[in-house]
């Protein structure tokens, strides 16, 4: 059964910010974890109480809407400080969590693979590890449910020495994630295989697409973090030619430091690909501002993303406002219309990958043996010959080919 949920917010009226936009958001979260939301509070003001959060008097207010619809949590659309929360639990009487620990239970439910599970856990540890002072009457009736999954649920028996050391051991195993991933990369990258990044906000139907341009199975569902674990599956984009593409978490507006930092391994994926499909859902009402969010996020992963940034507007059969399609159009020159649904316009993004892939150039040392005239004419044709003798047994040729060519050459390369 769903447990209720009361959303807290404050609106300090800044002139770039969307109050509604953010509840919303918090609304789509809650669900996402399972809970009802019964009712929404939002408070002006212009900074947070430093001991309740929106103040003494509205928590008492809050713990009167809190009782009408004998709700069992209450969610905070902003991080609270470890005073606050034990402060607000003292009044509310029930569980008092916020947008972090929501997105870190969220989290916790989705990840499957052992990478994710340890990347998840390490994010919960470090911010629980802050919150440990105080809480003991608040863990102590919690029982399960939104906000106790993972390590919540045992943290009385935990002191902070022993969850510093868990920290520490999840690091080094997540360091050797990173090297692991570092090897799949220096290998791909010496077989010459393009890798395609999807990005984009969460819920913007990147495991979709990835459906529909390798034929996988991956889940999907209309929700937030519907899919965590990275995908990485091969696609064709013409009857010779194959990618790989990486399917990645999902960004959303302040996503938790400590997730940033744990999945760190992970977004390192996103820095080595050689395209990113920056995926949009255009159906979004604030799909401009997504948009921004995302490539706030990808700058801070890679300053240079923008170079290798190809846009799709997913769910175009949604969009009935021409004037839109045709702004579309001419603020983003190149960018592809798509819907990964009713695979609609996949050989045109196809197209868009082929040329992206040939604008990469690859400076290779070949043996070719007289038999293949055929990619001799390839390379004399579309790259740049820097040396070429003609040997008994074979043609040594030093050039400069797309990485699509690469790849045909790569068993021909000289040792």
């Amino acid at each position: 059964m769903a447990e209720k949920a009361v959303l807290v917010a404050l609106d300090r009226d800044k002139p770039d910010s969307s109050i509604e936009r953010s509840m919303d958001e918090l609304s789509l979260l809650a669900l996402t974890a399972g809970a009802e939301v019964v009712d929404t509070m939002i408070q002006k003001r212009s900074a947070p109480d430093a001991a309740y959060y929106i103040g003494k008097g509205k928590a008492e207010e809050l713990k009167a809407v809190v009782d009408y619809f004998d709700a069992e949590l209450v969610i905070f659309n902003d991080e609270l400080s470890p005073s606050q929360v034990r402060n607000l639990d003292r009044i509310l009487g029930v569980k008092t969590i916020d947008r972090t620990a929501l997105i870190l239970d969220i989290f916790a439910r989705r990840a499957i693979s052992r990478d994710g599970k340890l990347q998840v856990e390490l994010a919960q540890m470090q911010y629980l590890l802050p919150r440990l002072i105080g809480l003991g009457q608040q863990l102590s009736r919690l029982g399960g449910g939104i906000g106790t999954r993972g390590p919540g649920e045992t943290q009385l028996e935990i002191d902070r020495r022993v969850i510093r050391k868990r920290i520490s051991d999840l690091k080094k195993e997540i360091i050797q994630l990173r090297k692991h991933r570092l090897q799949h990369r220096k290998r791909r990258a010496k077989n010459r295989c393009t890798v395609v990044s999807l990005v984009g906000y969460t819920n913007a139907g990147k495991s979709t697409l990835l459906n529909a341009l390798t034929g996988a199975n991956l889940y999907t569902e209309d929700k937030l973090f519907a899919t965590l674990d990275p995908s990485v599956r091969r696609g064709k984009v013409d009857h010779e030619r194959e990618v790989l593409y990486t399917d990645t978490v999902g960004f959303i507006e302040e996503l938790p430091r400590q997730l940033v930092t744990a999945f760190r391994a992970t977004l390192e994926e996103i820095a080595a690909a050689d395209i990113l499909l920056h995926v949009v859902d255009i159906s979004h009402p604030h799909w401009m501002k997504q948009i921004s969010i995302v490539r706030e996020h990808l700058s801070h992963i890679d300053p240079d993303f923008h170079q290798r940034e190809l846009m799709v507007f997913n769910k175009i059969d949604l969009l009935e406002d021409e004037s839109l399609a045709a702004y579309l159009k001419r603020e983003f020159p190149g960018a592809c219309f798509i819907s990964a649904l009713a695979k609609a316009n996949l050989e045109n993004l196809k197209e868009s990958i082929i040329k992206r892939m040939d604008l990469e150039k690859h400076r290779l040392e070949l043996k070719l043996p007289y038999s293949e005239g055929r990619l001799l004419a390839a390379i004399k044709a579309e790259g740049d010959i820097f040396r070429i003798d003609y040997r008994e047994d074979y043609i040594e040729v030093d050039a400069e080919v797309s990485s699509s060519l690469a790849g045909r050459l790569e068993k021909y390369m000289a040792g």
